[in-house]
């Protein structure tokens, strides 16, 4: 299914969460660029925390660009879309508070399309919330896998290299790599 063919005004949610390294902010920009393409009223957030590319653009690790906005908080999103948006992209969901997914059904309510992007599981392959949450109230729902950087097979899961105890710990290569279920170890890192 073409998500792009969704009819304007008709709110929705859609999450495209997997691994670290499997293309889910490739996978928004594409979407969003298709919406601008339809010249649909186009807002793109991003968390603060996440400064590792850019400040003002959402960079995949495939050097994909598309400008967006650096919010502390999903209450400071919802107050910055405006009116005539249709269309709000969120990256990195993962690092939005626990009221994302009612800021989400807030935005969806209004008629607009809202597509959020992160990853679903921590370093420790558990549930990295807010996610789940978006993943039960959403319509639409992408799951995307990476390249086991050990054997090939497709990973699912995001092995952190480094260690530390800390849930959050922004990094890119060097920090993470993605992993396959056979191949991921979470005892690594922590």
């Amino acid at each position: 299914m073409d998500f792009n063919q969704t009819r304007p005004g008709l709110g929705q949610i859609e999450v495209i969460a997997g691994s670290m390294f499997s293309g889910k902010s490739e996978e928004l920009i594409r979407r969003l660029r298709r919406e601008q393409i339809a010249r649909r009223a186009v807002q793109i957030f991003k968390p603060k925390v996440d400064d590792r590319f850019s400040e003002g653009q959402i960079i995949s690790h495939s050097d994909m660009r598309i400008a967006s906005e650096t919010v502390s908080s999903s209450r400071e999103l919802l107050e910055r879309v405006r009116v005539e948006t249709e269309v709000v992209g969120i990256d990195e969901g993962q690092f939005f508070d626990q009221e994302l997914p009612a800021v989400c059904s807030t935005l969806a309510d209004q008629g607009k399309r809202v597509l959020v992007a992160g990853l679903d599981q921590d370093y420790l392959g558990k549930p990295f919330e807010p996610m789940p949450q978006l993943l039960a109230i959403a319509e639409y729902i992408t799951k995307t896998l990476a390249i086991c950087m050990v054997c090939g097979a497709p990973a699912n899961h995001t092995q952190r290299l480094v260690v530390s105890s800390e849930r959050v710990l922004v990094g890119a290569q060097g920090t993470y790599e993605a992993r396959c279920r056979r191949c991921f170890d979470p005892r690594l890192g922590g």
